[in-house]
């Protein structure tokens, strides 16, 4: 049996120099009034984005974040879903790395700890981010804890209202949240003014936080769509490749759901480099049709236009998503490195709507008495398509996917699909 500290990496993975071409830049509007760039420096932490621009493919990861990964329960599990097997009656295997086993329920904690850590070693005392569905949120709120500083959380109101458990957990981290559009930055009041009700999104929330964080001389951390976060993401891939390795299995098939990119390109980029695997599945949600209809042009990753234009898979910045079960896929764009092997046909896409992925989270719950998050409910619905597809031809593939996440602080939203479905 191969130890904990052996399995977790001790390098972060970084796609950007095994792009099929290289990564058009981030840039500045031409009719810029200030630099998005000169901004980032002010409001990230310096080593964050060194790491955000750096064409290393390995970067170390820091002891003192190994020692914290190991402390929240890395190297998390890969389990075999053998009872989904037995009920789909499919002749392929069926592996999923549970990042619902960290203390935050998700795969979140990943790059909040790193971008803690590099905050307090810069002497930073207070940290802000946003959240839609909670998850980032909570890590930020617990990562920062465990560095000694303040955190600030700026949720999307919809998911506010919807997931006050989440809003408990962070206040018990000792986080201060606000249900953002709010009153406390210049852009919330704007958005406010125009529409008091409202429901919020990821790109507003992003905003906020940014504006927040630069009129308090704090650090923003950053939860998704920029590439440093899929590198420390990269911890979870690394992890499944040395788990797939110990049990002698080669995967097929790689799937992860995507609301910016960063658990999906965590899970599936480590295999990509290492030229594992036939097939590599993006999944999104139908109700927030981005792959399907989105554009793949230079746009801003935040709606009030703070941050620098990044080239990338997007509905627009000023794209409002309806109020959705999963509040963590409710975002207008995709990382840059994921809408590039998009676009040139390495990664694969799906999108479903909320019958199709509420019925694969029930089938899931049933067999293996996990109840994933609505979010990775998304995946789970790519890999029964794709285990009935083995069955049809009767192929033995190898489908891994990665569970982004528990949905015990979901029952809510779960209740109300539960309604829906049954009228």
């Amino acid at each position: 049996m191969v130890e904990r500290e052996e399995i977790l990496p001790k390098y972060w993975y970084n796609i950007i120099p095994d792009l099929p071409k290289p990564l058009p830049p981030p840039r500045d509007p031409p009719d810029a009034e200030f630099s998005r760039i000169d901004l980032l420096r002010k409001i990230m932490p310096k080593e964050v984005l060194r790491q955000q621009f750096t064409v290393e493919r390995f970067i170390k990861i820091p002891d003192d974040v190994r020692n914290g990964y190991l402390n929240i329960g890395r190297p998390t599990p890969l389990l075999r879903a053998k009872r989904l097997e037995e009920k789909l009656g499919t002749p392929a295997k069926i592996y999923f790395k549970y990042e619902g086993a960290t203390p935050t329920g998700s795969h979140k904690i990943n790059t909040a700890l790193p971008q803690a850590y590099f905050a307090k070693s810069e002497g930073v005392e207070h940290v802000v981010t946003e959240t839609g569905a909670g998850q980032w949120g909570t890590a930020v709120a617990l990562a920062a804890r465990m560095f000694d500083m303040k955190s600030t959380i700026f949720m999307v109101k919809i998911s506010y209202e919807q997931k006050p458990q989440r809003k408990t957990v962070m206040q018990l981290y000792g986080g201060e949240v606000y249900a953002s559009p709010t009153n406390l930055t210049e852009f919330g009041r704007k958005v406010l003014a125009e529409n008091p009700n409202h429901p919020g999104s990821l790109g507003i929330s992003m905003s906020e936080a940014i504006e927040y964080a630069l009129s308090n001389d704090y650090r923003y951390l950053v939860g998704s769509v920029l590439d440093v976060a899929i590198l420390h993401q990269s911890v979870i891939g690394q992890e499944a490749m040395k788990q797939m390795d110990e049990l002698g299995e080669e995967p097929d098939i790689l799937i992860g759901c995507v609301g910016g990119g960063s658990n999906f390109g965590g899970f599936a980029f480590p295999f990509l480099g290492a030229k594992k695997g036939e097939k590599y599945i993006a999944v999104g949600s139908y109700e927030i049709p981005k792959f399907s209809k989105g554009d793949y042009i230079y746009d801003f990753p935040d709606s009030a236009g703070l941050l620098p234009l990044v080239k990338m898979i997007t509905l627009g910045k000023d794209y409002v998503p309806p109020p959705i079960y999963a509040g963590g896929l409710r975002y207008h764009g995709a990382a840059p490195s994921l809408s590039l092997l998009m676009k040139e046909g390495i990664i694969e896409w799906r999108e479903y709507s909320e019958p199709e992925i509420f019925e694969a989270a029930k089938i899931f719950a049933e067999s293996q008495g996990i109840v994933p998050a609505p979010e990775s409910a998304h995946a789970i619905k790519a890999v029964i398509d794709e285990a009935l597809l083995a069955k049809k031809n009767n192929e033995k593939k190898v489908i891994v996917f990665n569970l982004s996440g528990h949905g015990l602080l979901d029952l809510p939203n779960y209740e109300l699909m539960m309604k829906r479905s049954s009228k």
